[in-house]
């Protein structure tokens, strides 16, 4: 079932979606060589329990962090760890809170000093791919035209989509119906509705779209070795169009931005 908000349950999420986006704005000066993805998911804790909320992430399904932290050729899910960070990795951080009974989810994949070329264009398609797509919300739209969106124009510029791992709504679940895919043909699945909350997410790699998933049961790496980044906002369908409660630069503006 799709559960449709009220204005006073989007306020609700408005608040645990721009904490999530701020705590990852304060990660990112930690994100340096020599840093371990364990000591800022320490810090991300911190945030988040000091804001008067729960990491979304701890416990659900027995995963053991606040952040899900993503090397390179990690797609999603990595497991924080005693690892150092090196120059030229590109490291994405997936994050949810639980604040006033509702959730926010985001992601963002930062540079670890200066990365090669390629990478900072996947990056860049990416983030422009997670825009594309959330250009594509709109009341009377289906769900499958947010990740026609996302593909066209990721395949567009040669990379490929990951089709394992989905978007979602979001609510006072963290997840809920619909699932959000990034790829497929437009014109299908439920309408968008004006008061649906999505979690709109590309997992976009340099190589193939094939994943597998380590031993650890958690982290998924892309079969072909090839660099992976993912981006994340929670998106409402407004009657003006899409509401992006994750960006922090226009909190309260019912418009595209990404």
């Amino acid at each position: 079932m799709i559960v449709c908000k009220s204005p006073a349950e989007l306020e609700r999420m408005l608040a645990s979606s721009q904490l999530v986006a701020q705590v990852l704005e304060a990660l990112r000066p930690l994100v340096v060589p020599g840093a371990t993805t364990a000591e800022i998911d320490r810090e991300a804790e911190r945030l988040v329990r000091a804001a008067g909320a729960l990491p979304a992430f701890k416990g659900y399904r027995g995963y053991p962090a606040t952040v899900c932290a993503s090397t390179n050729d990690a797609v999603i899910h990595g497991i924080p760890s005693s690892r150092k960070l090196r120059e030229g990795d590109i490291l994405s951080l997936d994050m949810g809170v639980k604040l006033n009974g509702y959730y926010g989810d985001s992601a963002v994949t930062i540079p670890v000093g200066r990365i090669e070329p390629e990478a900072e264009r996947l990056l860049k398609v990416t983030q422009e791919a997670l825009a594309a797509g959330i250009a594509a919300v709109r009341v009377g739209a289906r769900v499958s035209d947010i990740g026609h969106a996302v593909q066209k124009f990721v395949e567009a510029h040669g990379y490929s989509v990951v089709r394992e791992f989905v978007g979602h709504g979001i609510g006072a679940q963290l997840h809920e119906e619909p699932q959000v895919p990034n790829y497929g043909p437009p014109g299908r699945g439920p309408r968008l509705a004006e008061g649906m909350t999505l979690a709109i997410e590309p997992m976009v790699n340099v190589g193939k779209p094939a994943v597998k998933v380590l031993a650890d049961g958690w982290t998924a790496v892309t079969v072909d070795g090839s660099l992976s980044a993912h981006f994340e906002h929670t998106v409402a369908v407004t009657a003006d169009g899409p509401w992006i409660l994750t960006d922090i630069s226009k909190p309260s503006l019912h418009r595209a931005s990404a």
